[in-house]
């Protein structure tokens, strides 16, 4: 079933904020946990968007898959709520017109990436996919700051390449192994890197994970227990562009085969 949100958003554009003392104010840099200070003032019931800072990068589309940092946290009391910075992994957002607020389609699409942006909101129209209002009532005011990693292709791919198949020869003994050596920017320990990747447990060859069939790309940071112990070290030096076998082993053997698309460094 569609859904169809009647509320009239209104878009504020600023290099701060707009209207001082009926706005939150966020500072920080883009890439950083936002501080975000709540006004003594009411919120009222209309959800708002403002444009804190704007990005470089190519501009989100319809049907893109969108990869952002978000923080969200109540109005009353400026409680948090919950924050993607605190897990190092930015939320996914799949736009196949069936699990998304209009709020986040107008916050998220058309934006260019590195863009910071604002929105307030009742919980009821405010609250991301997957995301249940755990705690909150409808009506409550959310304040929400996304970062904006980039906008990609559902079926995003290395240029002129098929989709990635585990090498015949590999185990889960073998070293990494770069299949296709890339020539974009330089993974680094600690960045953020956007992939699309296989998985395939062994002895079976069985795909047990794949990006492609969960909606599309997928952004994770290179620290440690935030990804697979065997991502970071054979990520991190690559290039974007590459394409990556990294065998896993262990209780539950896994072959994973990686394309980097993108990455984003620390800031």
């Amino acid at each position: 079933m569609r859904l169809f949100w009647p509320a009239l958003l209104i878009l504020t554009t600023s290099c701060g904020l707009a209207e001082e003392g009926t706005q939150p104010v966020v500072t920080g840099r883009f890439g950083t946990k936002p501080v975000v200070t709540i006004p003594d003032a009411q919120p009222g019931r209309t959800p708002r968007i403002t444009v804190v800072s704007v990005g470089s990068g190519r501009r989100t589309v319809p049907g893109d898959v969108v990869l952002a940092d978000v923080d969200i946290r109540r109005w009353s009391g400026n409680r948090p709520h919950l924050s993607t910075y605190d897990g190092h992994q930015p939320t996914t957002v799949v736009f196949d017109g069936r699990q998304v607020s209009e709020t986040w389609r107008q916050a998220l699409i058309g934006r260019p990436a590195g863009s910071r942006v604002m929105l307030v909101s009742p919980a009821g129209e405010a609250m991301g996919p997957n995301m249940r209002l755990t705690g909150l009532s409808p009506a409550d005011t959310l304040v929400l700051v996304f970062d904006i990693l980039g906008g990609y292709p559902a079926d995003a791919r290395l240029v002129g390449r098929t989709l990635p198949v585990v090498p015949a020869d590999l185990t889960p003994a073998t070293p990494p192994r770069t299949i296709i050596a890339g020539s974009g920017q330089e993974v680094t320990a600690g960045s953020k890197v956007v992939i699309q990747y296989v998985a395939v447990s062994w002895p079976s060859r069985a795909v047990v994970d794949s990006s492609y069939r969960r909606g599309g790309p997928s952004a994770f940071t290179l620290e440690p227990g935030q990804v697979p112990a065997a991502w970071a070290g054979a990520l991190t030096g690559q290039r974007v562009g590459s394409r990556v076998a990294v065998p896993s082993p262990g209780d539950r053997p896994m072959i994973y085969v990686i394309d980097i698309l993108d990455t984003i460094t620390r800031p």
